[in-house]
């Protein structure tokens, strides 16, 4: 399921595959360079967008108003720290809680909020991960190398068109006196999805 993993079912959608398509004949032709378009990706994918969404967790953690603010009008509150455009219309905020833990997916396509998670990882749009993630949340977690109690429930989440997610998750033990940039570095993309846990100030 994770980027990280091998996997049997490694089937791409149509538009996954004219895109790989395009991208080999134009890498033939020397237009594009594939390890340039590669740090270009990442860039959106594991750094600005995440950073972003980061920054609203962070602000969630240390400030209740805030906080309240982006349970009752996500939308309004992320778009107050700058953080708005396509694809970010028309957010909601869901809280992780030692009893409750969320997570994300998009069934019919692959939604996701740019403005606030930059580009979905290739695993978000797979079909295995739209499909699992509803039927066998638990093991999807555990692949990601989340294991939650039995007594957490979890709930899933179906993105659409209409309505973004963001996954506020659990605040890590140990980071009472961290300042906001501080406590931005331990949210992770997987963790606003929902695939992961926020780190620990070790960890990071």
């Amino acid at each position: 399921m994770h980027d990280d993993h091998d996997h049997a079912d490694n089937e791409m959608d149509a538009m996954t595959a004219r895109v790989r398509a395009l991208e080999t004949v134009l890498t033939e032709k020397g237009l594009v360079d594939p390890a340039a378009v590669d740090a270009i990706i990442d860039t959106y994918e594991n750094r600005v967008g995440p950073r972003n969404g980061a920054a609203v967790v962070a602000r969630a953690w240390t400030d209740p108003e805030f906080a309240k603010w982006l349970r009752q009008d996500a939308t309004a509150a992320i778009a107050s720290l700058g953080f708005s455009g396509r694809q970010g219309e028309h957010m909601v905020a869901v809280f992780n809680t030692p009893k409750e833990h969320n997570i994300v997916v998009c069934t019919l396509c692959s939604c996701y909020p740019w403005p606030v998670l930059g580009l979905p990882p290739s695993w978000y749009k797979s079909p295995a991960y739209r499909a699992r993630a509803v039927r066998e949340p638990r093991a999807v977690l555990a692949e990601f190398g989340v294991s939650l109690p039995e007594e957490t429930r979890i709930r899933v989440w179906d993105s659409t068109a209409e309505i973004r997610y963001l996954v506020v998750p659990e605040r890590p033990a140990g980071t009472d006196g961290m300042s906001e940039p501080a406590l931005a570095a331990l949210v992770t993309r997987d963790s606003m999805i929902g695939c992961g846990l926020a780190l620990t100030p070790e960890a990071a």
